[in-house]
């Protein structure tokens, strides 16, 4: 009889140790698990906690990669290649809010919206072993899905996209020919609005008609535009602000 105790504790004890066992096993696993979990992003080369999230009204954008070769297949280099100011949303901040209303504006894209910005925009960084920039909603000028065409191509804020001429020669009224070099300047403030922004905000947090039409011609503020270019055409986005007269 005293064998058989001795036999059953000893099984007890040994299940106890297997099952301890499996619990630290079982915990070790877990903690490895918590923490891979809990891994941060890279920040310019340092681990930061949990992911990158935008503040106010700024946008984190993912760069689309800088062209190395042209349309005919010739290798650029050095300051020869085309860096575009585009690429895709990442994440958004909350929106900016007005100072006098205290009404949080809606911010204009969301994340897997393709974007094209302003030259001299955002401030660049590296997050996660690629290029980003994080850019102001005011700073971007269309945003669209997939590739970037006029079909799908969206104007945000008060801005309207522009059909300019791309020839190098202008018409007079007299169907004299007008030089570059005799124009005064060198870039278009007229043409065809082909697309319209949902408009500005006001302190409510309501858009704001605007006074143009797609189909109108108008005449703006010489250099107000930025250039950009879709489906091999010349286009500008102009603020409204910057139209002076339609036609």
């Amino acid at each position: 009889m005293a064998n058989l105790k001795s036999s059953l504790m000893a099984v007890c004890m040994a299940g106890a140790a297997i099952g301890g066992a499996s619990a630290f096993v079982s915990s070790a696993f877990g903690v490895t698990k918590s923490s891979a979990s809990q891994l941060g992003a890279i920040l310019e080369g340092r681990k930061i906690e949990g992911e990158l999230k935008p503040t106010n009204n700024f946008v984190l954008v993912k760069l689309a990669p800088i062209e190395e070769s042209t349309s005919g297949g010739i290798f650029l280099t050095g300051s020869a290649k085309i860096e575009k100011t585009e690429g895709t949303v990442i994440s958004v901040g909350p929106g900016k809010t007005h100072t006098e209303s205290g009404v949080t504006f809606d911010m204009p894209v969301i994340p897997g919206d393709g974007v094209v910005y302003g030259k001299y925009d955002g401030t660049e960084l590296e997050y996660n072993d690629e290029r980003h920039t994080l850019i102001r909603d005011d700073d971007i000028m269309v945003k669209f899905t997939g590739e970037l065409t006029l079909d799908s191509v969206e104007v945000t804020g008060e801005n309207v996209l522009i059909a300019v001429k791309s020839s190098d020669d202008e018409e007079s009224a007299s169907g004299l020919l007008i030089a570059a070099q005799t124009k005064r300047g060198s870039k278009p403030s007229t043409g065809e609005i082909v697309k319209v922004g949902p408009g500005k905000m006001a302190s409510n947090g309501k858009l704001m008609d605007m006074d143009v039409e797609v189909g109108a011609m108008v005449k703006f503020r010489d250099f107000a535009g930025n250039e950009i270019k879709i489906d091999g055409k010349e286009f500008a986005v102009v603020r409204y602000t910057d139209l002076l007269a339609k036609f």
